[in-house]
């Protein structure tokens, strides 16, 4: 007999006894009444706990699934059709409700419970995460490593799209807050579309929501090797049989955002059921129960966790307080699924004030982006798998071009190569070097229409040669829009004119970095061709 079958038994007996001094409903503290519940959709593994939350206390829930951050949006809408809310994160409503208009209403609820925790961690399959980590200290892997491993085609891998899924944004969030280095919630600031691209290449493999993707992993074999999502979901689909080999779970050693799946209340009127749902929910017996079905940690303290969801979380990560945040993460991110070659071609000043110790610092830079340097920052912005990369020699007019895709170590290889050899010229002719990588621009935007274009421009010098400055932003300003649109990022150094670079990069949109405060590989990872 199940709970409410003995307790209606028991309550039969008591008015028999008793009399009308009783009454029989059957449930826990109301009548039977529905909830309507708008899910993420994986919470879909907790039916059978709620056909028993129901059972024992008369509340059925009417869930209504939806990838998460779509049903964020369903809310901030403000229609009052549900009842309650139950996400993975309320993170990403709450932010998107900053951004209300003036006299709107998005249901963002009167009251909100965690009911479990799952951290967003990288599944990798056995032979990947060997490799890498045989290369890491003491074997901890980080974001970085992610990141750089994904840029050089170690690693491809599926993410939930971070516009519809918390999975995914989450996962976003972890790395561009890794990568900026501040231990802090991230700031418009931090985020620098050049720090996503190297792990924005390895994904190959996407879907609106963490469950579709889990599904597309398992049915398409060898088409990625690593999976980045909830702890939870890696650790079902490693139980599910569905896979040769158990996926490797890391948990990040430079962080990880946790999702506490919020029940919301959204209705004050619902508030008694809600309140019966939550008390059912965090008992310890059903957050044990949670925890055995769903693979997602306790709230509960009583609770002993499972050996496999033991792994410490102390290094979680804050989740942005400015939506302009979220704005930038997934403008620069874009569409998972469409991916348009990036270019960046780099103007290098090679008069003979460069000779000597200026060229053997601009080759260390090179060698740095093409994988040298081990440092977390340069993991980030290292050249990347199918980045297009332009190098233009220039004196009095330009010396040499070199363009190649990066496909493998070959072509980073063939790259510095190329800057490391070649001859000097007396002359320095910066404006007419300028003008003619925008030329360089102009074909490139003709042949991949919406491509992302930027040129960075590396000089010691002053202009001694061709056109001025004046000259250059006036067949600038003639120029087509889109070539207009492409910024420049000025790097000073030696004796260059610091003002009327810096002017250049306001005219273009870019801007200056001073490499005499760093060295040249400094200046040239915070650069990196983007903002």
């Amino acid at each position: 007999m199940n709970t409410r079958g003995l307790r209606a038994a028991l309550c039969l007996v008591l008015l028999a006894t008793l009399g009308g001094l009783v009454s029989c409903s059957g449930k826990d503290g109301g009548p039977d009444t529905t909830l309507h519940v708008l899910a993420s959709d994986e919470l879909t593994d907790m039916k059978p706990l709620l056909d028993q939350l129901r059972e024992d206390t008369g509340v059925r829930l009417d869930m209504d699934y939806r990838a998460t951050n779509d049903a964020s949006d369903t809310l901030l809408t403000g229609r009052r059709s549900y009842d309650l809310a139950w996400l993975s994160s309320d993170r990403y409503l709450r932010l998107r409700a900053k951004q209300a208009p003036a006299g709107t209403h998005p249901a963002t609820g009167v009251q909100s419970t965690s009911i479990m925790r799952s951290p967003v961690v990288v599944g990798l399959t056995p032979d990947v995460a060997r490799r890498l980590r045989a290369r890491a200290p003491g074997g901890r892997l980080s974001w970085a490593d992610i990141a750089d491993a994904a840029a050089s085609g170690t690693v491809h891998f599926g993410m939930a799209d971070p516009r519809h899924s918390n999975s995914g944004l989450a996962a976003l969030v972890g790395v561009a807050t890794a990568a900026a280095g501040t231990g802090g919630a991230l700031r418009p600031s931090d985020v620098s579309c050049d720090r996503l691209r190297g792990f924005r290449s390895g994904q190959t493999l996407t879907a609106d929501s963490s469950h579709a993707l889990l599904d597309d992993f398992a049915a398409r074999p060898g088409r990625t090797d690593a999976l980045i999502t909830y702890e939870s979901e890696l650790l079902t689909l490693n139980a599910s049989g569905r896979l040769k080999q158990p996926l490797e779970i890391v948990h990040p050693a430079d962080g990880m955002v946790l999702s506490d799946y919020p029940l919301l209340l959204l209705d004050p009127a619902r508030r008694d059921a809600y309140d019966r749902v939550v008390t059912w929910l965090t008992e310890a017996g059903h957050q044990r129960d949670i925890m055995r079905r769903t693979l997602r940690r306790p709230v509960s303290t009583a609770v002993t966790r499972d050996a496999r969801l033991r792994a410490p979380l102390d290094n979680a990560l804050y989740f942005p307080d400015d939506p302009a945040v979220l704005d930038r993460l997934l403008d620069d991110y874009g569409d998972p699924r469409r991916r348009i070659a990036d270019q960046v071609i780099f103007l290098l000043d090679f008069s003979t004030s460069m000779r000597g110790a200026r060229t053997t610092a601009l080759r260390a830079a090179f060698a740095g982006l093409s994988g040298a340097d081990s440092s977390a920052t340069a993991k980030f912005v290292r050249f990347y798998q199918g980045e297009r990369l332009t190098v233009v020699r220039f004196g009095g007019r330009p010396l040499d071009r070199r363009t190649v895709t990066v496909r493998g170590p070959a072509d980073l290889t063939a790259l510095q190569d190329f800057v490391a050899h070649g001859g000097y010229d007396g002359s320095t002719a910066v404006w007419s070097a300028l003008d003619d990588g925008y030329g360089i621009a102009e074909r490139a935007l003709r042949d991949t229409p919406g491509g992302a274009v930027s040129v960075v421009l590396m000089t010691d010098g002053e202009n001694n040669a061709g056109l001025d400055r004046a000259g250059f932003v006036s067949r600038y300003r003639a120029r087509p829009a889109d070539v207009r649109a492409v910024p420049t990022y000025p790097l000073h150094f030696g004796d260059a004119d610091a003002a009327e670079l810096r002017q250049v990069a306001s005219v273009t949109g870019g801007r200056m970095v001073d490499a005499e405060s760093s060295s040249l590989s400094t200046a040239f990872k915070e650069i990196r061709g983007c903002s």
